[in-house]
């Protein structure tokens, strides 16, 4: 599995009954997790100290419960700052379990000692974005949602990275790479985070079980002639690791040679040692 252990603003602090516990900068949430099928001894003294408490209701959804939290507070990644803020179905604005993907991506990038762009897709907030152009890369940044998008430009004014070599693009993400492809344009590291099912902002229906194929042959073929990696991130339950790596590996590795390695991604959990886990991703590099 790989973690992402080098936090500093956030931790997970315990894990049980289907809730996580975690610390966010100075303020602590609890927040369902449908992986802690497990019931533990809630001795963390944060059990009692919340700022924040989505309740999942039992007919879906649910909603925030808040003591004494601001709306809008941030934190910081090594040199990287985000923005989080509480709203619809439990999220913040942040998967901090990519930090892992971050970290390895950035060390290419930074290794490669040549200009990269680097297409970032179902972009969501651009902690990728953020993390590939601190890196050095410049980034086309690609989400449906003209809110995120918008919050990702504030993401990354606040990483310093205000003047830096980023697009940032509104569209639906499969039609955007059908249209690069048609423009001969090409990148050097493809990101990807596609969600098991979503709209498009002019209602494109995304289902990830029957589109991740055609959708990944789709971004090989805009892979330069010295690509550097290509990476598919999953919180798709069926979307295991051994099946990510057969997907990328069809289609990157037969035409541009390399490896693929696909794993579990997670965070550590504080009170009992173990490994939250949080989906899945796969790298190819050469």
């Amino acid at each position: 599995m790989w973690i992402a252990d080098n936090w500093k603003d956030y931790q997970v602090l315990d894990a049980s009954g289907g809730e996580k516990l975690e610390r966010w900068g100075n303020y602590i949430l609890l927040r369902p997790d449908p992986q802690v099928l497990w019931n533990t001894p809630k001795n963390a003294k944060e059990w009692k100290k919340l700022n924040g408490h989505y309740h999942r209701s039992n007919r879906g959804g649910g909603e925030w419960e808040f003591f004494n939290l601001p709306e809008q507070w941030e934190i910081h990644y090594k040199d990287l700052t985000f923005h989080l803020k509480p709203f619809s179905f439990k999220h913040t604005g942040l998967f901090p379990e990519q930090a892992t993907n971050w970290d390895w991506f950035s060390e290419l990038i930074k290794k490669a000692n040549r200009p990269i762009k680097v297409l970032n897709l179902f972009a969501y907030t651009g902690g990728a974005t953020c993390a590939a152009a601190k890196a050095g890369a410049s980034v086309t940044h690609v989400d449906a949602s003209k809110g995120m998008v918008t919050w990702a430009r504030e993401n990354a004014k606040a990483s310093g990275l205000e003047n830096a070599p980023i697009r940032w693009l509104v569209d639906d993400c499969v039609k955007f790479v059908e249209r690069e492809i048609r423009r001969g344009n090409h990148y050097d590291g493809i990101i990807m985070d596609p969600p098991s099912y979503g709209r498009g902002p002019k209602g494109e229906i995304w289902k990830i079980e029957e589109q991740i194929h055609h959708f990944i042959q789709l971004c090989s073929q805009l892979l330069s002639d010295q690509p550097l990696f290509f990476l598919v991130n999953s919180y798709t339950t069926g979307l295991q690791p051994a099946v990510l790596s057969y997907l990328v590996g069809t289609e990157i590795v037969s035409k541009h040679g390399g490896s693929v390695v696909s794993d579990e991604i997670g965070l550590p959990v504080k009170e009992s040692g173990l490994v939250l886990p949080c989906g899945a991703s796969s790298r190819w590099s050469l």
